[in-house]
């Protein structure tokens, strides 16, 4: 299986350490740190699910380095402060894409400036193969011939009513709602309740598994979407960004 993720990817990093006290100049904690972690972060996260499934996957990114950075009481894995560290990146002007080679193409797009909405246009006008759209921009004719688009509930709020007005981009978008499971066509999927460490990247699993179980059940949403909420049910049980 050969699958092609573009998108905007970072250093997803975790700082985690001791907090005993609050500050006595201002009513904030003291992080006393103990380790730290490294792992690629967005379209990078994707990536790195999409091998754990074991999927042969290339990738198309920005060439700066994002950061993401996240203070954590180790105890209580608690999430203090996130500090993003050079948000934006350079545009990508062409893409030349060797059609045939994939099983499948997904668009994970952070909005930090990589892909503009002409550009995922153009890469999803292709009948070679699937093309998964994640976006954190607001829908419209420009995704009209991605074959699935994944948003999650807040998201799915902000384009309500463009989605309204576009039954055909509402037919294919895939709605997560955490805990509430998911919603696709009209149709709740829902899923197990456990207990959650962290929810940083879960949608990028979702995306990886849905992608990997659609094109091994031979093209079945129905069979994906259980498959990509199973895995992000794994890997919320886990500290950090994590893979299944």
């Amino acid at each position: 299986m050969n699958i092609l993720v573009i998108g905007d990817s970072c250093s997803d990093i975790f700082r985690y350490g001791k907090v005993n006290r609050i500050a006595p100049e201002a009513p904030v904690p003291i992080i006393i740190p103990e380790k730290e972690t490294v792992n690629p972060g967005m379209a990078g996260n994707v990536v790195a699910n999409l091998k754990a499934l074991g999927a042969n996957v290339d990738l198309i990114t920005n060439k700066e380095e994002i950061r993401k950075i996240r203070y954590v009481c180790s105890k209580y894995n608690h999430l203090l402060l996130r500090v993003d560290e050079n948000d934006t990146c350079t545009p990508i002007r062409d893409i030349e894409i060797e059609m045939g080679k994939y099983d499948a193409i997904i668009i994970s797009d952070y909005c930090k400036g990589f892909l503009d909405e002409r550009m995922i246009e153009a890469i999803s006008n292709t009948d070679e193969c699937p093309v998964f759209l994640d976006t954190k921009k607001v829908l419209g004719d420009w995704c009209r011939n991605i074959d699935y688009i994944k948003i999650n509930y807040q998201e799915y709020l902000n384009n309500k009513e463009i989605l309204n007005m576009l039954p055909n981009l509402k037919n294919k978008t895939i709605v997560t709602r955490g805990k509430y499971g998911c919603d696709f066509r009209d149709k709740n999927y829902p899923t197990i309740d456990v207990p959650v460490k962290d929810v940083s990247g879960a949608g990028d699993t979702f995306l990886s598994g849905l992608v990997v179980e659609y094109i091994n059940s031979g093209f079945n949403v129905d069979s994906a979407i259980k498959f990509a909420q199973e895995c992000t049910t794994k890997v919320i049980q886990k500290s950090g960004v994590s893979t299944i």
